[in-house]
């Protein structure tokens, strides 16, 4: 899969049945070396004001990638 694939796709965290937000293009932390994605980056502001924080998902917890949208497993921890 290309990086560009994964753009606009839906974030959804199964366990709480919850929407996180929408992958943008550069909503991903990477290794600069090899390239391997570690974490998606979620903000958790209004994409139309840039306030808010954001979520920082590590790679292992996405379950499923699929045309629409990637569904996470996050931990309760």
């Amino acid at each position: 899969m290309r990086l560009s694939e994964l753009s606009g796709k839906e974030i959804v965290d199964y366990r709480k049945a919850e929407r996180l937000g929408v992958l943008g293009h550069t909503d991903l932390e990477f290794n600069d070396q090899t390239g391997q994605i570690h974490a998606l980056v979620i903000p958790t502001g209004k994409w139309m004001r840039k306030q808010g924080g954001e979520i920082k998902v590590p790679w292992h917890h996405i379950r499923t990638i699929g045309t629409d949208m990637i569904i996470l497993e996050v931990s309760n921890d």
